[in-house]
């Protein structure tokens, strides 16, 4: 090929080039107004697609993520109509999302017990979508619903784990958006329960042999396995022997606080022939040396003379079982010694 032939082959290819670069812009000369309205569409339906759908969806997303923990629970100044509750606890997020959430009023419920009835309302705080933070609330409450504040009692003592849900409406409001999207909190935590006192014991025992009656007291030593601080006051026991009633124990100015250690002086009054006769019968006379159960069922509860039937029922729904040494404390005291009987 000669040098002329080429000349005229690159002279081609940069005509046949021109008209493109002029086609490509000339389309969008001539079609501006068709691109213009598509951004405008998008705008117009994808944004308050995004605010109205996607961001309250996400927001309720983030909220359901987030982990609740209660690290205490205490219930003081108890009275008949009112009660103080406090609650401690703590929120974990993954700390994306930069929002608020608003206060809002709590119900408080048994999850496993239907109807779902508040047995407390609080007034949860503005909280923020920090990765951890703590809340803690303390409010006097009227009780509003007698019957479930026992039932949660009721759970509490007999159970050794139960399940408590938090729930309640509010609204979420999300950094750099003037909105706000309504969400519900709703929380279910796993506490432990209380397995009816198990593992009570009393030790320092005396027997006293008055005119009225054998009056046997001690050092209680009571195990709270639970979160959950009680303010009982005055509690009094129904005494049982052998399926029997045989008298009564009197607990005063109990603040049940968690740990395995509570101590509360214990003072009993017994009928004395039931305990004499268990004493000579096996397996106490001989294999427990002395030692007899006895179960105690809640009668009465009192604080600053109010009655509180929330935990006198709770108390009064099962039996507490505890080993009591009568034999060795009744030998200690007295002098006395049975031996089993021969009939």
């Amino acid at each position: 090929m000669s040098e002329l032939d080429k000349a005229n082959v690159v002279q081609e290819e940069r005509v046949e080039k021109a008209p493109r670069k002029r086609g490509c812009v000339g389309h969008c000369l001539k079609f501006w107004w068709a691109y213009l309205l598509a951004i405008v569409l998008i705008v117009v339906i994808v944004v308050p697609v995004v605010l109205l759908v996607a961001i309250p969806k996400i927001a309720q997303s983030k909220l359901d993520e987030a982990e609740l923990t209660l690290d205490g629970l205490i219930v003081s100044n108890t009275q008949t109509e009112n009660v103080t509750i406090a609650l401690n606890t703590t929120i974990r997020t993954d700390g994306s999302v930069h929002a608020t959430i608003e206060a809002f009023l709590g119900d408080m419920y048994l999850e496993d017990k239907e109807p779902h009835v508040s047995f407390a309302t609080l007034q949860f705080p503005e909280t923020t979508a920090d990765a951890f933070q703590t809340v803690n609330i303390s409010q006097f409450l009227p009780i509003e619903n007698l019957q479930a504040l026992t039932d949660f009692n009721t759970w509490l003592l007999a159970n050794e784990s139960f399940r408590v849900t938090v729930k309640g409406d509010t609204y979420v409001r999300v950094k750099g958006i003037a909105r706000r999207y309504p969400v519900t909190f709703k929380k279910t935590l796993t506490l432990a329960g209380l397995q009816t006192f198990k593992g009570t014991y009393v030790t320092d025992t005396k027997i006293a042999l008055p005119s009225t009656g054998p009056v046997f007291t001690g050092t209680a030593h009571i195990p709270n396995r639970s979160v959950v601080t009680f303010e009982l006051g005055n509690a009094t026991f129904y005494n049982y022997l052998l399926g029997q009633d045989v008298g009564e124990v009197y607990l005063d100015n109990v603040i049940l606080r968690p740990g395995n250690d509570n101590q509360f002086f214990l003072n009993s009054t017994i009928q004395q022939n039931p305990v004499i006769s268990a004493l000579q019968e096996k397996p106490y006379c001989d294999t427990t040396k002395g030692v007899i159960p006895f179960q105690l069922r809640g009668k009465t509860v009192f604080n600053h003379g109010q009655p509180l039937p929330y935990f006198a029922d709770a108390l009064g729904a099962t039996n507490q079982t505890i080993d009591l040494d009568v034999g060795g404390t009744l030998f200690n005291s007295t002098g006395l010694k049975f031996n089993c009987s021969s009939t």
